[in-house]
C-alpha cells in the first residue's frame, strides 16, 4: 500500500494528463490480478466498487479516536489539524507524524491487506468493534500510507483522477483498445474487476448483470432554449425533469430490487413498487424515478423525504405518502425467468446501445401497472420540440406543474453509464432569488480549502427585527469574487466557533434556488433547496434583503404538487405525437 500512496502522490503532484496516465499504466501494470483488482477500486476512490452496497460506517468521532490513541495526542488535535488543511486524509498523516514509535513505511500492508482491512471494518457490528479493525489497519501504516486509508475510507481521493483517465490508464497498462475498456466498465461498474479483465486478456467476458446496478447516464446543462436546439436539434423528445429520487427498478425472476443514484439498495424503502413489479412477466432493468404521489397529483419533494431513509416504512407512513415509479427508460429486457441462476447466463438484451427511439418504444410494449388502475406505475410524459419557441412553451407548462425544468433527448441517443453525454440535456431555472445577507463564513474544502467559500445567510424577521439563517451555500462566485471576499471577511469576523466565523452582516448576496421547504435546521423554520449565489449586491444595504414574510409566501406558492402521471390512453396519444 505504500507503494500505491507514492503513486497517489505522484499523480496529485501533475496537472498533465499524459504524465498522469503514464505514471498509471506503469504502476499498474506490475500489479498480480489481486492486487490490481485492490489498486484500481481505491483509485477510483472508493474502498469497494461503486455498484457494490458495503459501506464501511465509519464517523469522525471514531477516527478521532483512534488516530489521537496511536499518536498519543490530546483530544482536539486533528481537529485542529483539519482546520488547516480542509482535507481529513492529510490531518490524520500531520497528527500520526508525531508518533515516536511510526512504523517502518517498508513494512506498510500490502494493498489486498488493506482491502480485507476494508471489508472487516464494515463487517464490524457496531463502533467499537469497527474502531478495533480501524486500530489494527492503521497501527501497521506510515503516515503517508495512513493518509492514503483514510482518504479511500471516507471518499475523498483528490488526486486530480478522472475515472476517463484511469480507463485510459488500465487500457494502456495491459495494451487493450480503450473503447473495450470503457464497454466493460460500463457493464460491470467495477473499476477493479475491469482491470483484471483487461490483464487477463477477456474484456469480451464483462456482462450486464441483474440485480447489480449500473451507473445511471447523466444529463450535460444547458444554458436556455436556443442553447438546447442548437445542440440536438432539429427534433427533440421533451420529458419533465421530475422532483423525486432517480432509481434503478430490476427485476429477475421472482426478485424485484431497487437501487439509488448511488447504487444503494432501496427496495426496502418502497415495498409498494416492489410488490407491483413482482406479478410483471419480464426481466429486465428500467430508469425512472420515484415520486410521491397521491389523487392524481404530484406531492413536494419535501413529502417524500418522509419515507426517505426508513428501511421498513409503517402501513401509515405509506397511506400518508403514497409514490409512483416513473419509468422513462429501459435498459435491459428478456423474458422472465424462473430458475435459480445468478444472472450471469440471463437471457436479457442489454439495450444501452439501442437507439432511445427504440428503448421507449420497446418501454411502451411493457405493460406497466399504472398508477390510475392501482399499479404503482407510470410513464415520464413525452413530447416533441421543433424550436425554442416550443421548448420555452413546454418548459413553462412543466414547471406549472410544479417540476424543476425539462430533460431533452436526441430520440437517437444510446444510453451512456456514468457519463454526461450530449444526447441528453437538462433545462432548469431558478424558480426564485432571495436578497440574503450573509452572516457565517467557512473555509471549503480540496483547491479551496484556503478560502472562505461556504457561505451561510440569513433574511429579516421583521416581528422581531432581528436576522434568521435560512442557507448555506458553496457555489456561484468566481475564484476572483472568492479571494476578495475571503479578505474582507477576514478581516470583518466578529468571533470564531471552530471553523465557523461568524461575521459582520453586512455583504447581500442574491441567492437563486429550486424549492423553499420547512426546515427546523434553520432559525427562518424554512430551508432553500440547491441554493446558489447568483451574484454579490453590493450595491444592496442589508435594511433592503427579503424578510421572513416574503419567504412564507413564496412557500405557499410553491407547496403545492400538479398532475403529470400519463393514462394508457395520454400514453397513445403521446406516442403518436412522438412518431409524428
Amino acid at each position: 500500500m505504500r507503494g500505491w500512496s507514492d503513486l497517489a502522490e505522484r499523480v496529485a503532484g501533475t496537472t498533465r494528463t499524459s504524465e498522469k496516465t503514464s505514471l498509471l499504466a506503469r504502476y499498474l501494470a506490475t500489479l498480480s490480478s489481486g492486487e490490481l483488482r485492490a489498486a484500481a477500486t481505491f483509485l477510483s476512490g472508493r474502498p469497494f466498487p461503486e455498484a457494490d452496497p458495503r459501506v464501511v460506517g465509519l464517523g469522525w468521532a471514531t477516527i478521532a479516536a483512534v488516530v489521537g490513541r496511536l499518536a498519543g495526542t490530546p483530544a482536539g488535535a486533528l481537529g485542529a489539524a483539519y482546520d488547516n488543511s480542509s482535507d481529513l486524509g492529510v490531518a490524520v498523516a500531520e497528527v500520526l507524524a508525531l508518533r515516536p514509535d511510526a512504523p517502518d513505511p517498508s513494512l506498510s500492508p500490502g494493498l489486498e491487506e488493506v482491502a480485507d482491512g476494508f471489508t472487516a471494518i464494515g463487517a464490524a457490528p457496531g463502533p467499537a468493534a469497527k474502531a478495533a479493525e480501524f486500530t489494527s489497519l492503521l497501527a501497521r501504516c506510515d503516515a503517508l500510507t495512513a493518509k492514503y486509508v483514510v482518504k479511500i475510507l471516507t471518499g475523498e481521493l483528490r488526486i486530480g483522477l478522472r475515472e476517463g483517465l484511469l480507463e485510459a490508464a488500465i487500457a494502456e497498462a495491459f495494451e487493450r483498445p480503450r473503447p473495450a475498456v470503457g464497454t466493460a466498465l460500463m457493464l460491470t461498474g467495477d473499476t477493479g474487476e475491469t482491470a483484471v479483465l483487461a490483464k487477463e486478456g477477456r474484456l469480451n467476458d464483462a456482462r450486464l448483470r441483474l440485480l447489480h446496478p449500473i451507473k445511471f447516464m447523466l444529463a450535460s446543462p444547458a444554458e436556455d432554449a436556443a442553447d438546447v436546439m442548437a445542440r440536438l436539434g432539429p427534433i427533440v423528445w421533451v420529458e419533465d425533469k421530475y422532483d423525486g429520487i432517480r432509481a434503478q427498478l430490476h427485476r429477475r425472476g421472482s426478485e424485484v430490487r431497487l437501487y439509488s443514484r448511488d447504487l444503494h439498495d432501496i427496495s426496502g424503502q418502497f415495498p409498494e413498487i416492489v410488490a407491483a413489479a413482482g406479478p410483471l412477466d419480464w426481466d429486465g432493468i428500467l430508469d425512472g424515478e420515484i415520486l410521491a404521489y397521491s389523487d392524481g397529483h404530484v406531492l413536494p419533494f419535501l413529502t417524500l423525504q418522509a419515507r426517505l431513509g426508513r428501511k421498513e416504512p409503517t402501513p401509515e407512513i405509506q397511506v400518508e405518502v403514497p409514490v409512483a415509479y416513473v419509468a422513462f427508460d429501459v435498459l435491459a429486457i428478456g423474458p422472465r425467468s424462473y430458475g435459480g441462476h445468478d444472472g450471469a447466463g440471463s437471457t436479457v438484451m442489454p439495450m444501452l446501445g439501442v437507439p432511445l427511439r427504440e428503448r421507449r418504444g420497446r418501454l411502451e410494449s411493457l405493460g406497466l401497472p399504472t398508477v390510475a388502475d392501482g399499479g404503482g406505475f407510470a410513464l415520464s410524459h413525452l413530447v416533441t420540440a421543433d424550436s425554442a419557441e416550443t421548448l420555452d412553451r413546454v418548459f413553462d407548462e412543466a414547471r406549472a406543474r410544479h417540476n424543476e425544468g425539462l430533460m431533452v433527448k436526441d430520440p437517437q441517443s444510446g444510453y451512456t453509464p456514468g457519463r454526461r453525454g450530449l444526447g441528453w440535456l437538462k433545462m432548469k431555472r431558478a424558480l426564485a432569488t432571495l436578497d440574503c445577507v450573509v452572516v457565517g463564513v467557512e473555509a471549503g474544502n480540496g483547491k479551496r480549502h484556503g478560502v472562505l467559500s461556504d457561505y451561510t445567510f440569513a433574511v429579516r424577521d421583521e416581528s422581531t427585527d432581528r436576522l434568521v439563517t435560512i442557507g448555506k451555500a458553496y457555489t456561484g462566485l468566481t475564484d476572483a469574487e472568492l479571494a476578495e471576499m475571503t479578505r474582507w471577511f477576514e478581516s470583518h469576523t466578529v468571533r470564531h466557533v471552530g471553523r465557523y466565523r461568524q461575521v459582520d452582516p453586512v455583504v447581500v448576496v442574491e441567492v437563486a434556488f429550486d424549492v423553499i421547504q420547512r426546515s427546523s435546521r434553520h432559525q427562518s423554520g424554512f430551508a432553500l433547496r440547491f441554493p446558489r449565489i447568483a451574484r454579490l449586491r453590493i450595491e444592496k444595504s442589508p435594511t433592503e434583503i427579503d424578510t421572513l414574510a416574503n419567504v412564507e409566501r413564496l412557500h405557499r406558492e410553491f407547496q403545492y404538487g400538479a398532475e403529470y402521471l400519463v393514462t394508457a390512453e395520454e400514453r397513445s396519444s403521446d406516442r403518436r405525437k412522438v412518431d409524428g
